[in-house]
């Protein structure tokens, strides 16, 4: 992982999720999120045009570390790379995925749930992962478990992460940050309440604080 990514995550360890297939809200929302004080985005491949929202958004802001999620493929991780995505997370393990990043020396952050998983990414040669679905795959609980047996590892949990259980998550050392798209809801994002986007990454960054 690149020491500006690191850095960033150090300072504010959540890392909000931006799925939104119109370029000039998804470059309002990163933005509203830098200013509520969270600069390390995922702009997550759902939807048929987020790719040229996250172009918007690395072409159009200053100052962000912008990643592309969701990254199925190889051809996909090439294409967004291409396109200047700065890191790479996907929902799973694809050891293909993961190499290409490994020789290229992009941060890749793959989805892992379950002990097998991890040692595979461990194997691979990676010592950061997704930690997906957090909620669903044991939560805290597995976490620790998981810490005690692959000490070098750190992970990123995502899915069913709130600002309710931010600070249990942020309070593993193993925890390398938190991902999550309750930072940028739906409703907010269409009817351009960026108010709210920024409030909600300003308290996410104080529960951060606390929390470390």
């Amino acid at each position: 992982m690149s020491a500006d990514l690191s850095n960033r995550l150090a300072g504010a360890p959540v890392v909000p999720l931006i799925g939104e297939n119109d370029a000039p809200r998804a470059v309002k929302t990163a933005q509203a999120l830098a200013d509520g004080g969270l600069t390390v985005i995922e702009v997550v491949l759902r939807s048929a045009d987020a790719q040229r929202g996250m172009e918007a958004i690395l072409a159009e802001t200053e100052g962000l570390i912008v990643g592309a999620g969701t990254v199925l493929t190889l051809d996909q991780a090439k294409s967004v790379v291409a396109s200047g995505a700065q890191f790479i997370v996907s929902p799973g393990l694809v050891d293909e995925i993961a190499l290409y990043c490994l020789d290229e020396g992009i941060p890749f952050f793959p989805g892992t749930m379950t002990a097998g998983e991890v040692q595979r990414a461990y194997a691979l040669g990676l010592r950061e992962v997704k930690f997906f679905p957090a909620s669903l795959a044991g939560g805290v609980p597995m976490l620790k478990a998981f810490s005690s047996v692959f000490r070098e590892m750190r992970f990123m949990p995502t899915g069913g992460v709130s600002a309710a259980n931010l600070s249990e998550f942020l309070a593993l050392p193993s925890v390398l940050a938190c991902g999550g798209s309750w930072l940028t809801p739906k409703d907010a994002v269409a009817s351009g309440d960026y108010a709210q986007i920024t409030n909600l990454a300003s308290e996410a960054v104080a529960i951060a604080r606390a929390a470390r």
